[in-house]
C-alpha cells in the first residue's frame, strides 16, 4: 500500500587460545547489544511488517532483563479488551497456519517506566488496517489509552510521538492506491493523547502528472 545466519576452529595453545577467548567474549557482547538495542525511533517491533505477508503470533508475556521492557501477547490483549469493536475482533483470526494479522511495537509514548505497546491489526484478505491501539502499563496491567478503528488505518511510534495514517479512497480506487492520506501526530499530555499536527498527501494530484516543473517557452 502506498504512503504507507561449520565447524569450529582447532584449539590452539598459549596466547592464541587467550586471543580466541577474548574474541568470543567481544562477539557475544556485540550480539547481545544488537539483539537488545533499540532502533532509531526508540521503538522495537514484533509481528509482520505493514502490508507484507502475515506471519507469527506475538510471544506470550515474559520478564525482560532490560528493566522497563515488557513483552506482551498482543492477540490476547486485543481479544480481551472491551474497548475493541466486535468487528475488529472478528478479523483477528489466523490467516495461515498460526499466523495472526497483528504487529506489536514497543516504545515510550506516555512517559512511564515500562514500555507502551502499539498494536496494529489488519484484515487477512487484503491486508488493510482495521484497528490501531495503544496500551499503557498501569500498576502492572496494560490499559487501552488510544484507539482508531476507522479503516484503513495504520500507526507508528516516532520517538515519543504517535503517528496515525488514514487512507482515503475515492470511487474505483484500488486497495493499493488510495486517493489521499492524512497523517496525524499525537503527543501524550495531561493523561491522554492530544493531536499535535496533521498533514495530508493528495495522491490523485501526483498521479495526474501535474508537477511544478515550468514549461519551456516556445522558440521564436
Amino acid at each position: 500500500m502506498r504512503g504507507l545466519t561449520g565447524a569450529g576452529p582447532e584449539r590452539a595453545l598459549g596466547s592464541s587460545q587467550a586471543v580466541i577467548t577474548v574474541g568470543a567474549v567481544f562477539a557475544a557482547v556485540a550480539l547481545f547489544t544488537t539483539a537488545c538495542g533499540k532502533g532509531g525511533t526508540g521503538a522495537r517491533d514484533e509481528g509482520p511488517a505493514h502490508a507484507s505477508a502475515i506471519a507469527g503470533a506475538v510471544a506470550s508475556p515474559s520478564p525482560s532483563p532490560s528493566g522497563g521492557f515488557r513483552r506482551v501477547d498482543a492477540v490476547s490483549l486485543i481479544k480481551q479488551d472491551s474497548k475493541v469493536s466486535p468487528a475488529v475482533k472478528r478479523e483477528l483470526q489466523p490467516c495461515s497456519g498460526d499466523g495472526y494479522p497483528v504487529k506489536a511495537t514497543y516504545g515510550y509514548l506516555t512517559g512511564g517506566s515500562v514500555n507502551d505497546v502499539l498494536v496494529n491489526v489488519w484484515s487477512c484478505g487484503d491486508e488493510v488496517g482495521v484497528g490501531v491501539y495503544v496500551y499503557r502499563d498501569v500498576k502492572g496491567t496494560y490499559e487501552n489509552v488510544f484507539k482508531a478503528e476507522e479503516s484503513p488505518v495504520y500507526a507508528e511510534i516516532d520517538g515519543t510521538d504517535l503517528t496515525v495514517a488514514q487512507q482515503v479512497y475515492d470511487t474505483n480506487d484500488p486497495v493499493s492506491n488510495p486517493s489521499r492520506e492524512t497523517v496525524t501526530t499525537y503527543r501524550w499530555k495531561a493523561g491522554r493523547f492530544a493531536q499535535h499536527s496533521t498533514h495530508e498527501t493528495d495522491y490523485s494530484e501526483l498521479d495526474s502528472g501535474d508537477d511544478d516543473t515550468p514549461t519551456p517557452a516556445p522558440d521564436h
